[in-house]
């Protein structure tokens, strides 16, 4: 099976609400890694679910950002990208491992309107933070 290497930074990671679309698409996990430090994370409006947007900066603006490296088969790409709702899109994504595969990425006009979440340095960190934040 001819297969693509998708990365995910935000609600299609393993345990959150949007994994099963990968699943249902017949895809696997690969490895968790992080993105080269040229990222800003954004926390976007809306949802349940609550969705990040990857946008990329210029080296030295942005931050290494956790994410994981899913494999689909070929044939199910188009009905991921049928699926992503905008801003968000797919592009190709520069790994601190040297890969670039392809992944979600967020329009800039998408991340205008968005919280700056970077220092976190991912969606799972950001989520742990908010689960333990005073209320």
């Amino acid at each position: 099976m001819s297969e693509m290497e998708i990365g995910v930074v935000g609600a299609h990671m393993s345990g959150l609400p949007l994994n099963g679309e990968l699943l249902a698409l017949e895809g696997r996990l690969l490895r968790a890694t992080r993105t080269r430090p040229c990222y800003r994370l954004f926390r976007l409006p809306g949802g349940p679910p609550f969705r990040p947007g990857l946008l990329r900066v210029a080296e030295g603006e942005g931050h290494a950002i956790a994410l994981e490296v899913w494999a689909l088969p070929r044939a199910s790409i188009g009905a991921l990208l049928a699926a992503i709702p905008a801003p968000l899109g797919l592009g190709t994504l520069l790994l601190a491992d040297g890969t670039a595969p392809k992944g979600f990425l967020v329009e800039a006009e998408g991340a205008r309107q968005a919280e700056d979440i970077s220092d976190s340095g991912g969606w799972r960190a950001w989520l742990a933070s908010r689960a333990t934040a005073p209320a």
